[in-house]
């Protein structure tokens, strides 16, 4: 499919009722961290649908995507990379993973950094080393901070929570909601997944000066006894 092709198909399945909603739902308004975001109302199984039915779609037309002030056209090109780097090989995932960090600006909602970070950046870097992620993770950029906790899921699921716990370390101070939650819901995977051991050694430490959220959902499946005392600091 040609990009005016793709951008026509995704325009055929827009619902302008649900742009609406998703122009609320995902905060665009002045000052709100999705500002100036423009929806065409594409809900997510559509534009996977399409993902699939487009086959290979060169990189030229994927960076022309990202570049879209449409943001199902950007989430459209993402899927293409994770779909793409999934199949490729090594020169073809680098290629994907260089294309994604110089396109950060462009990645500029949850959505967008949670369908994409882990397998394209978490991936990239498995069996490297992680050093890409501190930058990240200390960048003025709200979405590079949550592009930095979101790859460590792909190690997560490899039962490895050593940069998780090493990222959400560094974000403990982190102002923005979104990071928050981030980096909450990657602690609770870190006790679902590998260690609860792991993720109690990182809440004795640290439990006192963890934002509310984060740490409400670090500790959402604990039993609710063990969840009232580090709620109340007595854990």
């Amino acid at each position: 499919m040609s990009l005016r092709e793709i951008r026509q198909a995704l325009r055929r399945v827009g619902n302008a009722r649900d742009a609406k909603i998703f122009q609320s739902f995902f905060k665009t308004g002045p000052g709100e961290y999705g500002e100036g975001d423009v929806f065409i109302g594409v809900r997510v199984p559509k534009i996977r649908a399409l993902v699939r039915a487009a086959g290979d779609v060169p990189l030229v037309t994927v960076r022309a995507l990202l570049r879209s002030r449409i943001h199902e056209e950007r989430l459209f090109a993402l899927l293409v990379l994770v779909r793409a780097v999934q199949r490729g090989d090594e020169a073809a995932r680098g290629r994907i993973y260089r294309l994604y960090l110089a396109s950060t600006r462009h990645i500029n909602n949850w959505d967008l950094v949670d369908s994409s970070a882990e397998h394209i950046v978490g991936g990239w870097l498995e069996g490297r080393s992680r050093a890409p992620l501190r930058p990240l993770a200390r960048s003025r950029s709200l979405w590079e901070r949550r592009i930095a906790m979101l790859a460590t899921f792909h190690f997560i699921k490899q039962g490895d929570p050593a940069d998780a716990l090493a990222i959400a370390a560094l974000l403990l101070d982190d102002e923005h909601d979104l990071i928050h939650k981030a980096v909450g819901w990657m602690l609770r995977e870190v006790g679902k997944r590998c260690s609860v051991a792991a993720l109690e050694s990182f809440l004795r430490k640290h439990h006192a000066r963890m934002p509310r959220t984060m740490l409400r959902y670090a500790i959402e499946h604990f039993p609710e006894a063990k969840r009232r005392r580090y709620l109340a600091g007595t854990a």
